[in-house]
């Protein structure tokens, strides 16, 4: 037993690099948020419409084979304050706290989607408030979630 050394510990910071295949549907999406548009998918038996597009429909099964745009407008549902030190997931880097995350239901949607809000202050949003989407600037546009900044409250959508 004596033979035993001690544990070598070595310490490093490893850099894994990947690609992900976001997959016919999630790459339709990420291409309209490229392009600045919202796109969904409609079904054809029950006119279900899902943002973002979906194989298949959540209400009777069906495949999802119509690609529809949305108007980059909605209603916000619910929200709440982020108020913990939090990696995003699209970037990798922390989001400055506090900040506020909302369920929006896009014009013509028949689901919710979550997403960051421009205002960090609870107390100016309320539910039924209308949100559009800002989009990055079209030329630092590169096809990720991080083309969609933020929902913004606004007058009308």
């Amino acid at each position: 037993m004596s033979d035993l050394k001690a544990p070598i510990a070595v310490r490093c910071t490893p850099e894994l690099v990947y690609n992900y295949a976001a997959g016919r549907y999630g790459s339709l999406f990420l291409q309209g948020l490229k392009e600045g548009r919202i796109l969904a998918s409609r079904c054809r038996r029950c006119a279900r419409t899902l943002v973002p597009p979906r194989l298949a429909c959540t209400g009777c099964f069906g495949a999802m084979e119509d690609a529809v745009e949305l108007e980059p407008r909605g209603e916000l549902l619910a929200f709440t304050l982020v108020a913990f030190p939090f990696l995003d997931p699209f970037t990798g880097i922390q989001r400055p706290i506090p900040y506020c995350y909302g369920m929006v239901r896009f014009a013509g949607a028949d689901n919710t989607f979550q997403y960051f809000l421009s205002e960090k202050d609870p107390a100016k949003l309320r539910v039924g408030q209308p949100v559009r989407a800002v989009f990055r600037a079209a030329a630092e546009r590169v096809g990720e979630m991080a083309d969609l900044l933020y929902f913004e409250p606004g007058i009308g959508g």
